[in-house]
């Protein structure tokens, strides 16, 4: 056994017990979090052991249902994506998430670039880079979890560690989607990292409250971004030590109005749209579940886009450049931005 494949097996026990790395009293290792986020050299390939699906999904739905599972996820990657590398090596590939996955559901692949034909789940068909921009996968990798009636029971856009997928896992597998939010579940399932007290970590470009955020009636001066957070995450950490401590993302990050929200308190908020809230019942409401969450809105309060997953230097400068090119207003989807990027690049 490798010392990799031992670590996983002594973080995934120590899930199970409620001690060690894992739990909500020490931190995973860094390396769900903190990795080199520049796009491979090398292309990815979905593993062998997903579904060989020819991309209809409504025969997928009903041949999951026929074997008695809970339904099928669709996976959208791209062949370059250090996020993808990342979620099949330290989550698909750890054996207790595989099979549990294997047992209850049927992964399909998706390649948001690619040109095979999709048969939806209304039997409409395009193409698999269309259909991942209607699906507005600005993240990869992104997975939908879809049940045996084809109702979509989950969505999680990005790179999340192997304690939070198996989480989302077991809420479809179990049905809980049925009757709760994901946010909520965490909560009762007491998942480590999640709803802790504590002091925040402050900044010197977050605007102090109060948190009169309404533009409404009159536009900002520069967009905003909201940061939700919460005490004692160690992915808040993360974000703050590493790609918010870097000159360029900083540089980048003062051309933006900038808030930080407690995900769990009840702080008073006017939020973009001119409602009055609190932080916390504002965060419930946008669906929110992973901490930190950044959310980015223009100078009239419309919604751009938003990181709710695990982010590091390079993504978060793209989305930052995203919003201050006004990209968004001619690319529908942050991965189509990207990719009219690369294209000026090669015609260069």
């Amino acid at each position: 056994m490798t010392a990799q494949r031992f670590f996983a097996a002594c973080y995934l026990l120590a899930l199970i017990s409620g001690s060690g790395p894992g739990s909500a009293s020490q931190p995973p290792p860094d390396d769900f979090f903190t990795f080199d986020d520049q796009p491979l050299e090398e292309p990815l390939e979905f593993p062998d052991w997903f579904k060989l699906s020819f991309l209809d999904l409504e025969e997928d739905v009903r041949e999951a249902r026929e074997a008695g599972k809970s339904g099928i996820i669709v996976y959208f990657g791209q062949k370059y994506c250090p996020y993808c590398k990342t979620f099949l090596e330290k989550d698909l590939a750890l054996e207790d998430i595989r099979t549990y996955l294997q047992k209850h559901f049927d992964m399909v692949g998706i390649d948001i670039h690619g040109d095979r034909m999709v048969t939806d789940l209304s039997g409409n068909e395009t193409v698999e880079s269309k259909f991942s921009v209607r699906e507005k996968t600005n993240f990869t990798p992104s997975v939908i979890f879809y049940d045996v009636d084809g109702n979509e029971a989950l969505r999680l856009r990005g790179y999340y560690p192997p304690y939070r997928f198996r989480a989302a896992l077991e809420y479809v597998a179990d049905g809980h989607y049925r009757t709760e939010q994901f946010r909520d579940y965490l909560a009762r399932a007491d998942v480590p990292l999640v709803f802790e007290t504590g002091d925040m970590i402050d900044q010197d470009f977050f605007t102090p409250g109060p948190y009169m955020l309404d533009r409404s009636r009159i536009p900002g001066e520069q967009p905003l971004v909201v940061f939700f957070e919460q005490g004692n995450c160690h992915a808040c950490d993360v974000l703050h030590s590493g790609p918010l401590g870097d000159p360029e993302i900083r540089e980048r990050i003062a051309q933006f109005e900038n808030v930080q929200l407690s995900f769990w308190e009840n702080t008073p908020v006017i939020t973009p749209s001119g409602k009055r809230t609190t932080s916390r019942a504002w965060a419930e409401e946008l669906g929110l579940f992973y901490t930190p969450t950044l959310i980015i809105f223009d100078r009239d309060g419309r919604e751009i886009i938003r990181a709710d997953s695990v982010v590091q230097f390079y993504r978060l400068r793209n989305i930052l450049d995203y919003v201050l090119s006004e990209g968004y207003l001619k690319y529908p989807t942050f991965q189509r931005w990207r990719e009219s990027r690369r294209e000026r690049r090669y015609r260069q």
